[in-house]
């Protein structure tokens, strides 16, 4: 009997499927454990959730055993195999379970002809969230690899398994439009370039926001009829939704929009509204006082994991209402708006951006770097402010989105709407012309530069073939751990990194080990509050604390780079212990794979990202050492100059032309040419003309970037003399005023930019 176990896996667009069936929450639970069972040719699946409150293991789905039990086997952390599992967080797998000391009998359940038995806790970080059976009549049907798949089948449905859980434990009128304060103009900080134009949707924090305002009356006239056509309307939108996601975001999008479509089959939620349309509510406020009873609820909750689910409810409102009125018969999503809000979580932007929002404004207070790096991959236009009068505003307020200059203008009239509006589409046709990008890249004098990607989502390599990146320079691993509830699994990594690979025809593919704490916080990981992140618990730390997480990431990048020529990195690096230590962490995941049975033919490079004072002072050391060294030059800035790059009121210090950063990369690059280990940049630097035109003059030839930098950087490049470079960098090593440096960097680019 052939089990596919592994395209499950790969086709998590299978269980996505199952929302597309009419049923509660339970239904769908039962939907998962027949789908599950089906593909690992089990004669049983069952599902076990745990309740946190009770200290309790109930049985709410199975397929095999007998469905009289669902909600009433109740079982103790401990007891039973289940119990075990659960108790010891371990996955347990045994010929013949009921052989097992502590197989417990459960009369009436039907499973004394089911020998074999496997059983995984279903994690969200630590948190539990219950435990997956499978049973069989053979003794000894399951093996490891059954269980490797098994394990990753748990953690692809933790999240959503989560959200049913939410959702099976829980069982007003609009208020009046807020005044507009006059203004027209606010001003911010441009973080990711472009121009969107359309209506205000403002959103705020806490028990007092409304999601709705300024209501059409189409919306308030609605009928029964209408509510029903909008029910349908917003289910196959999200539908066909998540299946775009699972296409074009799979590494971040894996069943996002769960919470929505297991909210939609809620009784307590549809179904209320239902009840109050038939008693004669209209289906406006039946739509707008569930909504919000459901947002107090979950924003009032002292579970985290609800409180994280208050976009959701809002977003999945908000599509209803805009159905209901008519008003967009393709979408209900965000076309043609303006996101305000005050902060976003990674997972609410991914969602938010694939309902085709025009643009985002964030209050600076909620302004985080991974939130400003995903926006620029997902490249949807994105203003940081501080100015308090954004939340003047009311949804429906016309908006023009500035991403170039960092504007906001409030009611514009119609001279700006057109200009914006032709901007926007001169902007179009520019990007079309970007696919002129040579292969090679070519100083003035023929100096060969090397100009490589940065890549934070897997969606990015399209683009970098696109602007003929010659290989990988950093790709950013921690997204798939930022978007997700819990820590994907290994086989899920694998799939993302072989992606990778599989999209990139190149011998220089870097892949960067994980990179959190600092501003990047897994909600999941508790303790991870702290109070000078930037200086605790993170990069290279965390995962030597957390041995599990590193060396599962390692075995999915060894797994997935076999066959190719690829390298590892490691982050943070602070002497030459830290590398040394996750080299034998390397060391032992190849043992592991091979212990396992894979082939390890392939071992990879290894290589540290030079970021802190500490490891620039013992650069000769890990050039020795490493086989290649890159520099971060976004958190070097920042650590040499003591100044948090995340902090507006500091901002103005954070200044790579320093000449203490200036002196810092060239001893970092002398380094590197005495030890003949290989050099590269990656971070802002790279797309600074100013500073790559400095950087050259050192030396270096290697750099990574956004794929959409290329173009303009190779153009830039192409005109720089090499000689005059060297000379230029000389000179300005010499300085020791920021205010000479500027003003003679500026020259000697321009004159080169002049030629």
């Amino acid at each position: 009997m052939i089990k596919d176990n592994v395209e499950l896996i790969c086709n998590i667009g299978e269980l996505s499927d199952l929302f597309r069936e009419k049923s509660d929450v339970r239904g769908f639970l039962q939907k998962v454990v027949k789908t599950v069972s089906g593909h690992m040719k089990a004669d049983v699946c069952s599902i076990y959730l745990y309740d946190e409150y009770l200290d309790r293991l109930i049985l709410e789905a199975t397929e095999g055993l007998n469905p009289e039990l669902i909600g009433k086997l109740i079982l103790t952390p401990g007891e039973g195999l289940v119990g075990t599992s659960m108790k010891e967080l371990r996955s347990i797998l045994e010929k013949n379970g009921q052989e097992h000391p502590q197989f417990k009998a459960i009369p009436g359940s039907g499973e004394e002809k089911y020998q074999a038995f496997l059983a995984v806790p279903i994690l969200r970080g630590l948190t539990r969230i219950g435990v997956l059976v499978l049973q069989h009549q053979q003794p000894g049907f399951f093996n490891k690899n059954d269980m490797m798949a098994f394990k990753a089948i748990a953690s692809q449905l933790a999240a959503t398994l989560e959200n049913a859980k939410l959702l099976m434990g829980v069982s007003k009128k609009p208020e009046a439009p807020r005044k507009v304060e006059s203004v027209s103009l606010i001003k911010g900080q441009a973080v990711v370039g472009g121009i969107g134009i359309g209506n205000a949707y403002v959103v705020e924090s806490g028990k007092k926001d409304g999601f709705y305002s300024g209501l059409p009356q189409s919306c308030i006239d609605a009928s029964e009829e209408d509510f029903a056509q909008a029910l349908s309307q917003t289910e196959e939108q999200l539908q066909l939704l998540q299946a775009e996601m699972e296409e074009k975001l799979s590494d971040v999008g894996s069943l996002i929009f769960s919470t929505h479509l297991l909210m939609l089959r809620d009784s307590s939620f549809v179904g209320k509204m239902e009840e109050d349309i038939r008693s004669g509510v209209s289906p406006c406020d039946a739509i707008i006082t569930r909504v919000e009873y459901f947002l107090k609820i979950f924003s009032e909750s002292d579970n985290p994991r609800l409180q994280e689910k208050v976009q959701d409810i809002r977003d999945l409102g908000h599509r209803l209402l805009r159905n209901l009125a008519g008003e967009s018969q393709d979408s209900g999503d965000y076309s043609g708006q303006i996101l305000v809000a005050r902060e976003l979580l990674p997972s609410e932007l991914v969602k938010i951006t694939a309902q085709h929002v025009e643009g985002l404004v964030l209050y600076s207070q909620g302004a985080s770097a991974h939130i400003t790096i995903l926006a620029k991959s997902l490249g949807v236009p994105l203003v940081y402010t501080d100015d308090k009068r954004l939340f003047s505003l009311y949804t429906g307020t016309l908006l023009i989105l500035d991403g170039l200059q960092g504007n906001l203008l409030i009611n514009p009239n119609e001279e700006s709407l057109q200009q914006f509006s032709k901007l926007k589409e001169d902007r179009a046709l520019a990007r079309e012309s970007e696919d002129q990008v040579c292969s090679e890249t070519y100083t003035l004098d023929r100096e060969r530069i090397h100009l490589r990607a940065t890549v934070n989502l897997i969606s990015d390599i399209k683009t970098a073939v696109r602007m003929k990146a010659e290989g990988i320079g950093l790709y950013r691993s921690e997204f798939p751990f930022l978007i997700r509830n819990s820590f994907p699994s290994e086989e899920e990594q694998y799939l993302v990194y072989k992606k990778i690979f599989d999209g990139m025809d190149h011998p220089v593919i870097t892949l960067r080990a994980l990179d959190i704490g600092g501003d990047k916080i897994l909600s999941y990981v508790p303790g991870s509050e702290e109070e000078n992140p930037f200086l605790g618990l993170r990069a290279i730390r965390f995962l030597l604390e957390n041995k599990k997480v590193f060396v599962g990431q390692l075995k999915a990048m060894i797994r997935a780079g076999q066959g190719r020529d690829f390298r590892i990195m490691f982050p943070l690096i602070s002497s030459l212990d830290d590398f040394r230590q996750a080299r034998r962490m390397v060391e032992k995941s190849i043992e592991f794979l091979k212990r396992d049975g894979f082939d390890c033919d392939t071992v990879p490079d290894l290589g540290v990202m030079i970021e802190l004072p500490s490891a620039v002072m013992m650069a000769e050391d890990l050039a020795r050492e490493a086989d290649f060294i890159s520099v971060g030059s976004n958190d070097l800035v920042q650590y040499l100059l003591g100044v948090d790059r995340t902090n507006e009121k500091v901002s103005g210090l954070y200044d790579p032309r320093h000449p203490a950063v200036l002196r810092t990369l060239a001893r970092i690059a002398s380094a590197a040419e005495q030890e003949n280990c290989a050099l590269s940049i990656c971070g802002n630097m790279t797309f600074n003309r100013e500073m790559i035109y400095f950087l050259v003059g050192l030396g270096v030839r290697n750099f990574s970037m956004p794929p959409v930098q290329i173009p303009e950087m190779q153009k830039f490049l192409n005109s720089v003399n090499v000689k005059a470079a060297e000379k230029d960098s000389r000179c300005l090593l010499e300085m020791n005023s920021l205010e000479d440096i500027h003003s003679y960097l500026e020259a000697a680019v321009s004159k080169q930019t002049e030629k």
